[in-house]
């Protein structure tokens, strides 16, 4: 939101209360707070009828400082929060003549005391950004809103990245973003996973903790700022030491949630039946069966919306003229080898039986005048399941439940995006802050219910909306996308966008939702998908298996699907970083080679894992143009190498993917399964690309089960040998 006309005034019906002086700073044990009036103190009568503005520094864990600003204290705190650990981490105070500091690891917070406004904050010594003297505001409107905002300098040559799943522009510098889920698609700048957090190529990241609407002006009202802003009279921040992307994301997800572990048999396909096709156990059986004749390999299969009855969404209830007899059909498919997933939303039409139930229970949401809150949009009469009562979560696990038991082993989680906030919660939460934070519940309702029923690591959910601390719950997708190469581009930023606001894992239609892809960028979205952590086929009114398109398809969904399975001891050693350190699968250029300022915009180019560096083809005829940081890059299929820093260009075919291997890099590949979770660590090989004779490497594999081989691998003479310690 910006407050000003041009840099000295403020916009028609906006003032604004600034801090202008200290008048004192108080120390206890785990907080250093400032006094600061809005005007300078020169006489004892100064301080009479003086707005005061109080500001708190706090450090929750190493190398992060938080940053408390408010005015008027007395407000009620109705909640929902985020998810934030606090720890002993012991920080350092220091009140001084002219200035109070705080000190969290590698981080220093510096506070003016005497002349104006200004607090540096330096990470091992190095000034990484500021609050400046016209950067803190107390604002307020001319309908008596009230709102409170920070702005922290940029340096010259700083990136701001993540702020969510965005689809525009990757480097966030003169945008204007909304943290506020929104169904919007792709090709918009609303977002269905939006997170008020970003990270920079500087050092440093900053996390707003809000779950309700910020609002970020990145370079985009202070050209040489970033302000992010809330309504009320309280904004909470932390700023987050790097120095190095990684640590940046590292310390992020310690301070709101490592990913969970995942089973080893979602990272295979998954075939979806598509959303407004006709299909019934015929159809699906018809699939499977096209997948087995052509040997490709096939994990998941997912039942889109239309397993349940029109109308009915969500019941829970198989549609009976479609699916007569659904367990019976569940362990067929088991029997075949596949996971089966269904859809999900929180959303209940007023013609399912469950609205009745839920609304006499008390258990959807309900308007201020203790009426059901509905509409006609999605669902007729829909309402919505109120997960702030733990009573009505329990009750929705229940019906998921029986799910489970006819056979389901995984939900698609969609929607959660469309929270209305003239509402009243259970459990008095401010509808404001529960529109994001409702897509935390409610995934966090049917992930813990996986985790109970299927045990840890073998709970996945396939979840479209989401906020802050939503990565701690994987799998997520990028929501609806057009069938063109445009939408293959922006839906890759979007990923990225994600993977720089902590999340791990990732995935997204493909050939697209909307639409029916033409073969070329059916194929060229066949590799991509199958070179990102998760791999789903599906669309809206056209059915997404490969011989519906042509025939080449199906060669292409083969080859790159077997590649992708003896990928999995690679993707496997990848994922651990994730768990243990919340370094995402997919990363973006910049946080693998933060010292190459080459790398710092690209976004149609990504490292899968730390070593293989992946372009998709996103132009017709197959050419590609990529960069390559410094060093030898060798193709992982063909074995050509190529040399950086620098750009190069390449015309694939459709058989061939862009995707280089870093220099000295030791990838351990396994057989050609047609299931994911095969027992890889019993016979799998290295591979080492442009590594030096006398290379030593020790490598731990993770194992489908849980456990683990380690590897002594040698490269000498141009070979390679690997001992099992």
């Amino acid at each position: 939101m910006k407050f000003t006309d041009g840099y000295w005034l403020y916009r028609k019906g906006f003032s604004a209360l600034r801090p202008q002086d200290v008048s004192d700073v108080v120390v206890d044990d785990d907080a250093l707070t400032v006094y600061a009036p809005t005007k300078r103190i020169s006489s004892r009568g100064d301080a009479l009828n003086l707005p005061q503005i109080t500001v708190t520094f706090d450090a929750p864990m190493p190398d992060v400082i938080g940053v408390t600003i408010e005015h008027f204290q007395g407000g009620l705190d109705r909640g929902p929060h985020f998810e934030v650990k606090h720890d002993d981490a012991g920080p350092t105070f220091g009140v001084h003549q002219d200035f109070a500091q705080i000190t969290s690891g590698g981080l220093t917070a510096k506070i003016s005391t005497s002349g104006e406004w200004g607090v540096d904050f330096f990470g091992d010594g190095r000034l990484l950004t500021s609050s400046t003297p016209r950067s803190v505001g107390v604002i307020t409107d001319d309908q008596g809103r009230t709102f409170v905002h920070e702005q922290l300098s940029l340096g010259v040559g700083t990136n701001i990245y993540g702020l969510g799943e965005r689809f525009g522009a990757f480097v966030k510098n003169g945008q204007s973003v909304d943290i506020w889920n929104e169904d919007g698609g792709t090709s918009s700048d609303l977002a269905y996973k939006n997170v008020p957090f970003f990270m920079t190529n500087d050092g440093y990241g900053v996390f707003v903790n809000h779950p309700e609407l910020v609002s970020f002006e990145v370079g985009s009202e202070v050209v040489s700022r970033t302000q992010f802003s809330v309504e009320g009279q309280r904004l909470q921040y932390y700023v987050i030491h790097g120095p190095s992307p990684k640590d940046i994301i590292r310390r992020y997800t310690e301070l709101t949630g490592r990913p969970s572990r995942i089973p080893a048999w979602s990272y295979g396909l998954w075939l979806s039946t598509s959303f407004t096709t006709d299909y019934d156990e015929e159809t699906v059986t018809s699939f499977i069966d096209g997948m087995e004749q052509r040997n490709l390999p096939l994990s998941v299969f997912h039942f889109d919306c239309h397993w349940m009855r029109s109308f009915h969404w969500s019941d829970f209830v198989w549609d009976p003229a479609t699916f007569p007899d659904p367990e019976g059909m569940l362990r067929r498919l088991h029997d075949r080898g596949l996971k089966v997933c269904v859809w999900i939303n929180p959303y209940i039409a007023q013609r399912s039986h469950l609205f009745r139930e839920g609304s006499d229970l008390g258990y959807l949401v309900k308007r201020p005048d203790g009426s059901v809150w509905q509409w006609d949009m999605w669902q007729a009469g829909m309402g919505l399941v109120d997960f702030t009562n733990p009573d009505a979560v329990r009750w929705y696990q229940d019906k998921l439940r029986v799910l489970l038991e006819q056979g389901v082993d995984s939900f698609k989680t969609d929607f959660g995006e469309r929270i209305p906030t003239d509402v009243a919660w259970h459990d008095g939460s401010d509808p404001q802050r529960m529109h994001n934070y409702y897509s935390q519940l409610y995934n966090r309702t049917v992930f813990d219910l996986l985790t109970k029923e299927l045990g840890e690591g073998e709970a996945v959910v396939f979840a479209r909306s989401a906020t802050a601390g939503g990565q701690s719950m994987p799998v997520h997708w990028g929501g609806d996308c057009e069938s063109t190469f445009a939408a293959m581009a922006e839906s890759l930023r979007g990923g990225l966008s994600l993977a720089a606001s902590g999340f791990s894992f990732w995935s997204h239609d493909i050939g697209g939702f909307e639409g029916t892809p033409e073969p070329e960028i059916f194929k060229r979205w066949i590799a991509f998908g199958l070179l990102s952590s998760h791999s789903r086929l599906h669309g809206s009114n056209s059915y997404r298996v490969p011989w519906l398109v042509d025939e080449e398809s199906v060669d292409v969904l083969r080859h790159f699907t077997e590649q992708k399975m003896r990928l999995m001891p690679y993707l496997q050693m990848a994922a651990e970083e994730a768990y243990s350190q919340g370094i995402p699968l997919m990363r973006p250029m910049f946080m693998e080679f933060p010292e190459d300022p080459g790398c710092a915009p690209l976004d149609r180019q990504y490292m899968l894992g730390p070593d293989l560096l992946v372009a998709p083809v996103m132009t017709p005829g197959g050419e590609v143009s990529f960069y390559l940081p410094e060093g030898t890059w060798t193709h992982f299929q063909t074995g050509e190498t190529l040399s950086g820093p620098r750009w190069h260009h390449k015309e694939c075919t459709v058989m061939e993917a862009a995707v280089w291997v870093r220099e000295a890099a030791v990838i351990p590949v396994g057989t050609v399964s047609n299931r994911p979770d095969y027992q890889w660590t019993e016979d799998v090989e290295f591979h080492a690309f442009a590594a030096p004779d006398g290379l030593r490497r020790t490598l731990r594999v993770p194992a489908p089960d849980g456990g683990s081989k380690t590897f002594e691998v040698v490269v000498q003479g141009g070979k390679v040998t690997a001992t099992s310690l």
